[in-house]
């Protein structure tokens, strides 16, 4: 009977439940794809895994991802079939995947796939085309399987095609090679191990390489609630057979589980049992412990069986029968009582493959609370299963991959937590921020330094060019480090690049989040001064940058620069035309009136009447289609609160609460995921070591609020590679009365593009 292992490792924290990966893993390690075609080399049946050549595009440390299988068997060639060689004996290169030509209809489909490797309907139309036009042509074949399987492994039903097509064109061997990658690809998928079952039963005559085979995949899905297909093929390959002891042992077995129709297999079990017999059913060492001599064993305990000994006679058939049916019966009645528990979400899960559709939000919640439900179990493998069952249904989500490693962390095995993260890293959203933060976050507290600088460089140099959260999250961590030089490098060189093209949104920002950083973080007031400085030449400052222009300089504790900040907001409102957010007239306006304040309380009677004048001029014979920006005096006091708070600094004495609490010296930034959790899910309370992420920044703001000298809510609208599911559609940007708190944007679930409809397999190919 299959029993669940826990072994302790050496990353365990003292008292805390671990786990082996290749206790869960019999191949060991049999996460991830490989990308690549799997050559003739190192073939083997079915039974012992395929030893597939690691053509990864992975970094080196993440090869174990990418199709290497442990515990190898070793098999005669006979049986598994050679590799073609030459009349020197060595083997011969198979040719190349350039040789295959292409119609035209396929290279502008490669193209297409080529630009944007998430473009699904791009690929089924390919796959079509090629199918279509490749006839006997191998390669071709092999070209576009091995390259779309790379993207989404987890498309069982495309790994049956491919294999398929091998079968037809080259082999038995290949088709083993196609299967070997696909388990190693969608390990704990019943779908793909019925399809390899299925396979080997039609090819080898050897009972012990098919039931080897059958044994792989049920340690890998036995327990899934639906894995009775796969129990069925089992049971119908034993049937074929006769072979009833082996046929009683599986129906024991699944007792041991709360499967899809449990009392079906449990009423089986008793007709096997009175139509056959014990004398049929029971195994070697079943006869023995039940005193009596099976057909299946010729020996006692003793080596001889001893008919005239009554210590060893049998015992009445209907005493033995019914006490092996009453064991089994407490099985199942077990079974279904966590069957109970469990069954509400069972039923709740509509899709339990892979598809780039999105899930609709009640089976995102309902997986949350299953997983919320199975972390309370003593038993991890329970814990390990439904985590990779929820990851393929759910593998375009960064939170579950994040939740997971965050499990895999707190159980105390950092090995699963981090084969968790480089999966989602590397594969199934590597193309979404939030979790490259996060794992920059997770390595930083882990002690892997230089990898966390390597996922901030990924983010902000190539996946994202210029993300400001990476840029400021990586100079902080630097500056927690004690690195400061290296702190202020990463400014530099990200400001650096921004210099080089011809009209950067980005550097006014960058410029005002390094002014702030040298002044709050390195003390160096003279070069944050400096470095305000340089937004002189800047012809597209925005009004957030403007008013943090003022309020940094409200707060630098030296002589205020009037003119310097009168050219700037003179540049801003009188300039007929803006490129960029928070030109409108409106916006020019509460400029103009936050530079007023700011005279009021540091310029002169000379500066203040120059801007009065300007002011008057400019906005008095437009009162009528603008809204009103007088502001009242609590409005103030409470504006001048949202600044200080900003940057910790100290509110002036007049016109302030002298009972309010210092203020913090970071602003309060938003912690709401990107991804929404259900309603009885909290993210901090999920992730109190990491928190998440918001990436309300990606999308365009709503209008700041007119309070002077805040600093924008979050960093400016950036555009990006996306993972192919639609953002949360952003709100409007309107102007808004002076006091009015902006908006926050909808969070949402991820909302990826309609795909047609694809055939489930069976009736569709996922």
């Amino acid at each position: 009977m299959e029993q669940d292992q826990s072994v302790a490792s050496g990353s365990a924290e003292p008292g805390a439940a671990a786990f082996d990966l290749t206790a869960a893993n019999p191949d060991a390690n049999a996460y991830g794809h490989n990308p690549s075609a799997v050559t003739g080399e190192g073939a083997v049946a079915p039974d012992g895994g395929a030893q597939a050549a690691d053509g990864s595009t992975y970094p080196s440390e993440h090869a174990a991802l990418n199709g290497t299988a442990g515990e190898m068997a070793n098999y005669q060639s006979a049986e598994n079939g050679a590799a073609a060689t030459n009349e020197m004996g060595e083997p011969v290169p198979e040719p190349s995947y350039e040789e295959a030509v292409l119609s035209a209809e396929e290279a502008r489909l490669w193209s297409v796939v080529t630009a944007n490797s998430l473009d699904f309907n791009a690929w089924t139309a390919l796959i079509d085309e090629t199918e279509k036009n490749a006839e006997s042509n191998i390669l071709k074949i092999r070209k576009v399987y091995d390259a779309f399987l790379a993207e989404f492994p987890l498309c069982f039903g495309y790994w049956k095609k491919y294999a398929d097509h091998e079968g037809r064109l080259d082999g038995v061997n290949k088709v083993i090679e196609v299967y070997e990658r696909a388990v190693l690809a969608v390990t704990y998928s019943v779908d793909i191990w019925y399809n390899y079952c299925q396979f080997a039963i039609s090819t080898y005559d050897d009972p012990d390489i098919i039931r080897r085979l059958f044994e792989r995949g049920l340690a890998y899905v036995g327990t899934d609630y639906r894995s009775n297909s796969l129990w069925d093929e089992y049971i119908k390959y034993e049937e074929s057979l006769q072979a009833w002891s082996h046929l009683a042992v599986i129906y024991t077995r699944i007792l041991e589980h709360p499967i899809l129709q449990l009392d079906r297999y449990f009423n089986c079990l008793k007709e096997l049992a009175s139509t056959r017999g014990l004398l049929e059913i029971l195994t070697a060492e079943e006869a023995s412990a039940y005193g009596v001599a099976s057909e299946n064993s010729t020996q006692a305990l003793d080596g001889e069986a001893h008919p005239d000994d009554p210590d060893k006679s049998s015992k009445p058939e209907a005493e033995n029968l019914a006490k092996y049916v009453s064991m089994r019966e407490e099985m199942y009645k077990k079974a279904k009582e966590y069957e109970s528990k469990i069954i509400g979400f069972e039923l709740a899960i509509r899709r339990p493959y892979f598809h780039v559709k999105p899930l609709d939000n009640p089976e995102l919640e309902n997986w949350h609370n299953y997983l919320d439900f199975i972390e309370k179990e003593e038993d991890i493998n329970k814990v390990i299963k439904l985590y990779e069952r929820c990851v393929i249904a759910c593998a375009s989500y960064s939170e579950f991959w994040i939740r997971y490693v965050q499990c895999m962390e707190d159980k105390g095995s950092l090995e699963l937590a981090n084969n968790a993260l480089a999966r989602a890293t590397h594969l199934f959203v590597k193309k979404q921020p939030e979790i490259h933060l996060f794992s920059a976050r997770f390595k930083e507290l882990n002690g892997d330094v230089s990898g966390a600088r390597t996922e901030y460089q990924h983010l902000y140099s190539e996946l994202c060019p210029s993300f400001l959260e990476a840029i400021v999250k990586h100079s902080n961590m630097e500056h927690r480090l004690g690195d400061k030089e290296s702190a202020c490098s990463v400014y530099e060189k990200a400001i650096a690049c921004e210099r080089e093209k011809e009209q950067s949104q980005l550097l006014p920002t960058l410029l005002i989040l390094y002014s702030r950083f040298l002044f709050l973080a390195i003390r160096d007031l003279e070069k944050a001064r400096e470095t305000v400085t340089a937004l002189n030449e800047q012809l597209n400052i925005t009004k957030p940058v403007l008013e943090a222009v003022i309020h940094l300089e409200s707060f630098f504790p030296c002589e205020k620069r009037i003119d310097f900040l009168d050219s700037l907001v003179e540049k801003f409102v009188t300039q007929e035309s803006f490129q960029g957010e928070g030109s409108s007239l409106g916006d020019k306006e509460e400029i103009s009136s936050i530079f007023l304040e700011f005279l009021d309380l540091f310029g002169d009677a000379k500066s203040i009447k120059k801007a009065s004048t300007r002011h008057t001029t400019i906005f008095s014979c437009k009162r009528s289609i603008l809204p009103s920006k007088k502001r009242r005096a609590d409005d103030a006091i409470v504006s001048d609160r949202d600044k200080v708070a900003k940057t910790g600094g100290t509110l002036p004495v007049t016109g302030t609460d002298p009972n309010a609490p210092n203020p913090p010296v970071w602003p309060v930034t938003s912690e709401a995921s990107g991804q929404q959790w259900g309603a009885a899910y909290a993210p901090q309370a999920a992730y109190p070591a990491y928190g998440t992420y918001d990436y309300s920044h990606q999308m365009p703001q709503p209008a700041a609020q007119a309070a002077y000298g805040a600093y924008p809510p979050s960093y400016p609208a950036q555009g990006y590679t996306q993972q192919s599911y639609a953002q949360p559609a952003a709100m409007a940007a309107a102007p808004v009365p002076a006091a009015a708190p902006a908006p926050a944007p909808t969070a949402a679930y991820p909302q990826q593009p309609a795909a047609a409809p694809q055939p489930y397999y069976g009736t569709t190919y996922y």
